[in-house]
């Protein structure tokens, strides 16, 4: 039987989409009701990788939960890389925050590169791996050119 590449490649994006929807309320259970029980997660914010939904969670709940204000987001170019068995795939994108701009408006706000590694669990897509990482941060460029 012949893998559904394009299903699989909106299911997944409509996946992030949703996520990242209710991720600019601060509803982190979105995110959190996607991960598998041993997913593995890395932004610029931990010291080292998170292991386990449970570790996931609590960092979430403490820096995330009921804080963040982001108006909404593009995602300019996404790309799913499927595996020929049709149960893993890699899904990655620019994401484009848009927050408040104090006068009724909106404005840029943080740009990210994110890498998510999916897989199928019990007939579902569920993200088994999360990488994020800040686009083109100054501060870090000029760390890597002194």
């Amino acid at each position: 039987m012949a893998t559904d590449k394009s299903g699989i490649t909106q299911t997944i994006i409509d996946m992030e989409l949703a996520i990242n929807e209710r991720w600019n309320r601060g509803d982190v259970d979105g995110a959190l009701e996607a991960y598998t029980d041993d997913v593995t997660y890395f932004d610029p914010l931990t010291e080292r990788r998170l292991d386990g939904k449970p570790a996931v969670e609590a960092y979430f709940r403490e820096m995330f939960e009921g804080k963040l204000n982001i108006l909404r987001n593009d995602l300019p170019n996404p790309q799913v890389i499927i595996s020929d068995g049709g149960d893993m795939a890699v899904a990655t994108y620019n994401l484009f925050n848009f927050v408040p701009d104090g006068a009724g408006g909106e404005k840029g706000g943080m740009t990210w590169n994110s890498t998510q590694v999916y897989r199928v669990v019990d007939g579902n897509w569920k993200v088994a791996h999360v990488h994020w990482a800040f686009t083109r941060l100054p501060a870090a460029i000029e760390g890597i050119m002194s």
